[in-house]
């Protein structure tokens, strides 16, 4: 028995190095790709994929480079037509590494002195696009842009009585005076940025009750360099006030995922993206391991071990993305993010959802037309043949059929890339108003199950945490630290942007809910919002999240706030609150217009127990139901 243990021993052991063998690893040097020279590196990082895709032929293979700073440059960039969702549809794009068609493949940086592989965009940029890849990996890599397109300023005196602020542009941004407007720009953009987002300058937070801000941006004048004097009323921007002022523009995330099967990030940064940090669509399995969009000192002090909390003390942006730092469009398997940190995004940390296409055309009792409906999300792969589907009244958002696809094709074009309509054949009839102009329909197979697990999001505009799946959701041990609106959205719409479906089953755990609510954007409505579009709920005979026993468990969580509302619900069946702490401070001066702790609108099967509220619980007063 033990000689027979010892063989098998040896077995293993020779099977583990026989897998270690047959990995192979390249090193940048030996293709040119070199640090901190400011030279162009593209072309060295297209010829080193196509040497090992051609020499390996997808056997395990990883490049490693060296910690430091790689330059991009837009006039040398790989040019590619990527319908990107949720992003302008603008192409073609201009990408720094396009890692295309590879299998078992890593990219990985050399790990040292806390720092990361930085990839430098000088222009208008896609960082790291990976497409049609199956088990690819990238490793301790950053991706930043060294002239972002958010315009970051400090408010140096506010006069309002007189109306004007004067303010200091920090070093990085290019600007000039046109007519009395601030032109910003770079090597390949400019604008005149017309909204903001104001951060308390010590604590780096959102200002309270500030959201949305304009900008002093068309009546200007030039006092010394860098500091301008504006046109401007808004008292609530005190002297030392930090506005990252910005457009609405999001041509590219930081990294594009798409078509995708086993796709890990693994200690990888985006410091900043003028779209979303991380954007993933029509891919299978997705893995964030220390993922992270956040400010670059920060990353780099996190690398060594110190709090993540803290702030570094050479830390000069308060802002990362333009948008969400991770988005997952259209996705299925498992995504999982663990242990990641987002801050200063100018939206969610994560948002998972498919896209509802618009029934426009009943062709015939078997076939229809369905349209890409949002201006941000067309062009690319929505399903296939054998796809399961079910198809939803935009009106009431109630499910009325399940399908099944038989073929799809493009229908206002000749080929998939850029279209906006599909022509659809199904398995079974179609009802006969399918083209009233009310129906939308979901692609089952493209749902996602989720982990967002052990997360810190902080200091971000709009909301923490977006989930629109009919897959098991797990939202564990995360801290929401100032989120600024709501922490955690359940949505569901197929009315404006066109975005799936219906949870079934969410379970929110052991998370820590600190002063969210400071300010008012869409959906927020409590720290916890359930809020589907829908258009006539007096209307609706169904439920739209929830349902089979399951629906929404929110339990053994904290929150601190200073405000009354906690959940909010819409067209739920299932809710449990239970073992929860609420615990209310005097940080900021309660002012959201709902005074519930829970208000709900057409919810069912709902328990409420076990848990502690600060002042206690009145039933009565605490509890709203409107429907």
């Amino acid at each position: 028995m033990k000689k027979a243990h010892l063989l098998f021993g040896i077995a293993l052991v020779f099977s583990m190095l026989s897998c270690v063998n047959n990995q192979k690893v390249y090193y940048g040097a030996d293709f040119g790709i070199i640090p901190n020279t400011g030279e162009d590196m593209t072309e060295e990082f297209a010829q080193a994929f196509e040497a090992i895709k051609a020499e390996r032929n997808g056997k395990p293979a990883v490049l490693l480079i060296d910690n430091g700073e790689y330059d991009f440059y837009p006039d040398s960039a790989n040019i590619r037509e990527y319908y990107i969702s949720n992003h302008d549809q603008d192409n073609p794009k201009r990408v720094a590494i396009a890692i295309e068609g590879m299998k078992n493949f890593t990219l990985k940086g050399r790990k040292e002195d806390n720092k990361l592989a930085d990839l430098m965009m000088n222009g208008r940029m896609l960082p790291v696009a990976m497409v049609n890849c199956e088990n690819c990996k990238l490793e301790y890599i950053g991706a930043d842009t060294r002239v972002p397109q958010i315009t970051q300023v400090e408010v140096l005196e506010n006069d309002a009585e007189n109306g004007y602020i004067t303010y200091r542009i920090a070093p990085y941004v290019n600007y000039r005076i046109d007519n009395g407007r601030l032109v910003v720009y770079g090597s390949n953009w400019e604008f005149v940025p017309c909204w903001g987002i104001a951060f308390e300058g010590d604590t780096r937070r959102i200002v309270y009750t500030t959201s949305d801000i304009g900008v002093g941006t068309t009546a200007v004048e030039e006092v010394e360099p860098y500091v301008i004097r504006a046109a401007w009323r808004d008292a609530r921007l005190k002297p030392g006030t930090v506005i990252a002022m910005r457009s609405f523009q999001r041509p590219t995330p930081g990294i594009f995922v798409s078509e995708c099967k086993n796709t890990t990030l693994f200690h990888t940064a985006v410091y900043y993206a003028e779209g979303m940090g991380l954007l993933a669509q029509m891919s299978e399995n997705i893995t964030l391991e220390g993922f992270k969009v956040a400010i670059r000192e920060n990353v780099y002090k996190i690398a060594g071990g110190a709090d993540p909390l803290g702030q570094a003390p050479d830390v000069t942006r308060y802002f990362t993305t333009q948008a969400d730092a991770t988005h997952f469009s259209g996705c299925k398997g498992k995504l999982t993010s663990n242990s990641g940190f987002y801050e200063g995004m100018m939206d969610d940390a994560i948002n998972v959802h498919g896209t509802y296409l618009r029934v426009t055309q009943r062709l015939d009792d078997n076939t229809l037309v369905g349209r890409y409906m949002h201006g941000q999300a067309y062009g690319f792969y929505w399903g296939g043949a054998g796809d399961s589907v079910q198809f939803v009244r935009s009106d009431v958002m109630e499910i009325t059929e399940g399908n099944k696809v038989v073929a799809i094709t493009p229908y206002d074009k000749n080929e998939l890339k850029g279209c906006k309509e599909f022509k659809i054949t199904f398995e079974k009839p179609l009802p006969a108003d399918i083209a009233n102009g009310k129906y939308g329909i979901e692609n089952l197979e493209w749902t996602p199950e989720v982990e967002f697990n052990h997360n810190i999001v902080r200091n971000n505009r709009a909301r923490g945490a977006l989930f629109s799946t009919p897959q098991k959701v797990v939202v564990e041990g995360n801290l929401f630290d100032h989120t600024s609106g709501t922490a955690i959205l359940l949505c569901g719409d197929c009315n404006g942007w066109y975005e799936t479906g219906a949870c079934r089953n969410v379970i929110i755990r052991g998370n820590r809910f600190v002063n969210s609510l400071t300010n008012m954007f869409q959906f927020t409505n409590a720290i916890i919002s359930i809020y589907p579009e829908i258009p006539d709920l007096a209307g609706q005979q169904k439920y739209f999240h929830g349902g089979n026993g399951k629906g929404v468990v929110i339990e053994n969580n904290t929150f601190e706030t200073f405000d009354a509302p906690i959940v909010y619900a819409k067209s739920l069946d299932g809710l449990k609150f239970v073992n929860n702490k609420i615990i209310t401070n005097n940080d900021y001066a309660p002012f959201h217009w709902n005074r519930h702790r829970f208000l709900f609108d057409r919810v069912k099967n709902i328990v409420i127990e076990g848990n502690s509220f600060d002042g206690g619980f009145d039933k009565k007063k605490d509890i709203k139901h409107r429907f």
